[in-house]
Parts: C-alpha cells; structure tokens; sequence
C-alpha cells in the first residue's frame, strides 16, 4: 500500500508539474501561434519552388526566411520540404528551410524566453543560420549526385508520413491590396483562423508530451543525477560534452518543435552547458518519428546522411555559439530556467492567460464558421487521397492545392535543377 501511495504521489506531483508548465506558457503559444497565422497568411507557398533553386548563399537566405515564415511544426516542415524538393527545389535548400521552419519562427522565440531567457533565443537566432552553413559546406563536400537522384525516385513514390495534406494545402490570401487590406479581408481573417488551428491541432501532441516529460524529469530525477550526466565537475569537459550530448537526448525523447522547451529548461537547471540546451533545441529533426519519415521519404541512405550531417552541423554549430556567447560574456551565470510557477494565483501570467484564451476563442470559432473542419480531415491525407474531395468553398482539391496528376497516380513534379555542387 505504501508503494502505491508513493507512486501516486509521484505521478501527481509530475502532473502537476506538467500543468505548471502548460499554464506558463499558454498565453505565448496563443500569441506566438497568432502571429505566424498571419505571417502564413501573407506568404504564398507556391513562391517556394522558384525562390529554391539551388544552394547558392542567396538562395540559403531566401530559405531560413521562408522556414521562419512558416508553421513550427517539426512534422508539417519535412512534408512541406518533400513537397517542394519533388516539384523541383533543391535539396539543399529545402533541408534549410527545414531547419529554419524549426528554429527561426517567433512561437519559439517567445516560449524560450518564458522559461530560458533572451540569452537563449538570442542563441537560437544566431546558431542556426550557422547550423544552415555548416550543413550547406557538409552536403558540398559529401553529397553525390547519385544519392540526390535516389532520394528524388524515393520521394516520387508519394510514401505517406505526417502531415502530407498540411504541406500541399495553401490557404494564403491570394487578393490585391497593401497586406493590411489583405488582413483585414474576410478571406485574410478566415486565414489566418486556418492557419492558427492547424498549427495547433501539429503541434499539441508535441506539446503534451514535452510538458509531460519535462514534468516528469523535473519531480523525479535529483540534481546530482545530472550533474554526473553532464560532466559538471569538469568544467572545461562540460562545455564540449553539451553539444554532444544534447541532440543524443533530443533523439531518444521523441519530442519536438515547441515541445521540447520545456524539457531544454530541465537539463539547463540540471547543468548541462549553454551550448548543450541549443544543441538540444536544434535537434527536433532528428528524433526518431521523424528519421523514420526520413526514411520513408527519401530512402535508408538519405535518411543516415541526413541524421549525420545534421547531428554534426547542430553540434558545431552549438559550440560556436557556445565559445561567441561566453565571449561575449552573455551566458547566464546562475542556473534559474523557469521550470514552473508554484501555483496558480492572480498575476500577470493568469490575465495574459486569460486574455489570450478570449483570442483563441474568437479564432477557433471563426475556424468552425468558415469550413475550417473539413480542411483539418485533409492535413493527414496523402496529396492523391485529396482528390475529388470539396474545400469550403466547394471547388475541387486539385484545383485548392494546384496539384497535377502525373504518371501512375502521383503528382507532375516541375522540371528537376541539377545540384551545382554534386561530386
């Protein structure tokens, strides 16, 4: 009887360490989520293909700002990298895009900075343009032709894996006008209601369950336990093993895009170093569910070069940032993430809240007004399954979706580039 007290008093405390943590952050995520709905709205996909061509510097640019212009999802962001690399983009430039789509967007920056600091988002904003470089120089040097060519036919086979109809849905407003104009539309407001419940409906199992594992880790594990993990008696050690270690973590916890900051500001306090939490951050393409969608994506060997090219431009890239940042003397220097207010009580967070959930209502009603729901059955759909089903305003999908049958069932892809760069 006593173990199962004790084990329930552990799950609750976790739990409620879990609830802490979701009340945090729940006005940034509405917020956060609000905004890149409208950013989304504004930012027409289709311009994607033609902006990402090749792997030249500009290009690489134009990629980090479409990724940063765009869902969060760790999920949504590998179907839509597919999607564009099958119609023609370059590789390169669609892992970019991954990359940024993952680590630039404002939803992050904002819940990093609840519970890790500004030292951090500012971290994040500069480590991953040189995460994009890094691995921009490793597919230039190690990235064959053939390889491209056997992801390519892989990708044309359509292989499910998550969020396909997400990736080839577009939604952005399409009418004239200066972009306040285009808001302020009832096709930009219905957007951008779209945009903030898909984004949502991505995300939230990403969510629970970093809330869950970070709540977990948080109640259960002792400090000494982590300071063994992350080499905290050895300083100098420490700050090389933390970018090591970190997208290890990432990896084996299954959790991504936002999700996983919660659980960085559990391994902050339990010391891992400053270039450890970005390393962690930065490796939610790379957790398992994820690898497999590589996999079934782009075939076995793509899948192992993407999972080591990445695992070394993250790493790299989070020791610059680690050597730049203590420099620059801007790496905390007292442990104190914001792992969870102690209870809930009247203060700023609970009206922000409060706020906030008013937005999310107007939002989420709208969402429902508009046909919203019968967009939300079509995000899991592989793009062939689309066809022939209505949109809200009742035209064909291929017709929504700009999308081509080709050859045996699958979609036309526009006319493959070269890699400029292949051995």
């Amino acid at each position: 009887m006593d173990v199962l007290q004790t084990g329930l008093h552990a799950i609750g405390m976790a739990l409620e360490m879990a609830f802490a943590m979701f009340w945090q952050i729940l006005w940034p995520l509405i917020l956060g989520f609000t905004i890149s709905g409208v950013v989304q709205a504004l930012v027409p996909k289709e311009q994607m293909v033609r902006l990402l061509g090749d792997d030249q510097p500009r290009t690489l640019l134009r990629a980090c700002g479409l990724g940063a212009a765009s869902s969060s999802c760790s999920y949504a962001a590998v179907a839509i990298a597919r999607s564009v690399f099958r119609k023609g983009a370059n590789f390169t430039a669609a892992m970019a895009f991954e990359l940024a789509s993952t680590n630039l967007v404002l939803e992050l920056t904002i819940i990093m900075v609840v519970f890790l600091g500004w030292q951090f988002a500012l971290a994040e904003f500069a480590g991953a343009p040189l995460m994009v470089i890094a691995l921009a120089l490793l597919f230039r040097r190690f990235l064959s032709r053939r390889m491209v060519e056997d992801a390519k036919r892989q990708a044309a086979q359509g292989v499910a894996g998550k969020m396909e109809g997400h990736a080839d849905m577009h939604m952005e407003v399409t009418g004239g006008g200066s972009l306040w104009q285009r808001l302020r539309s009832e096709e930009g407001r219905t957007s951008v209601s779209q945009f903030f419940v898909m984004d949502w409906v991505s995300v939230w199992k990403d969510i629970v369950g970093g809330l869950l594992i970070a709540g977990a880790l948080a109640a259960w594990v002792p400090n000494r336990w982590w300071a063994t993990v992350f080499l905290t008696s050895h300083p100098v050690w420490a700050r090389f093993w933390g970018p090591v270690i970190g997208p290890v973590i990432a990896v084996l916890s299954f959790v991504c895009s936002v999700g996983n900051i919660p659980l960085a500001a559990v391994l902050w306090n339990g010391g891992i170093s400053f270039g450890g939490v970005i390393a962690f951050i930065f490796a939610d393409l790379i957790v398992l569910p994820i690898l497999d969608i590589y996999r079934r994506y782009y075939g076995a060997r793509m899948m192992w070069f993407i999972l080591g090219t990445f695992y070394v431009a993250m790493a790299a890239a989070a020791l610059a940032v680690e050597f730049a940042f203590q420099a620059a003397g801007l790496i905390p220097a007292h442990r104190a993430a914001r792992v969870a207010e102690t209870a809930i009580t009247l203060n700023y967070t609970t009206v922000l809240d409060v706020i906030f959930l008013a937005l999310a209502a107007v939002l989420v009603t709208r969402f429902v007004n508009t046909g919203g729901p019968k967009r939300l059955r079509m995000m899991n759909m592989a793009p062939g399954e689309m066809a022939g089903m209505p949109d809200v305003a009742g035209h064909d999908a291929h017709t929504m979706h700009g999308m081509v049958r080709g050859p045996a069932g699958g979609h036309s892809d526009a006319p493959t580039h070269d890699h400029p760069h292949m051995r």
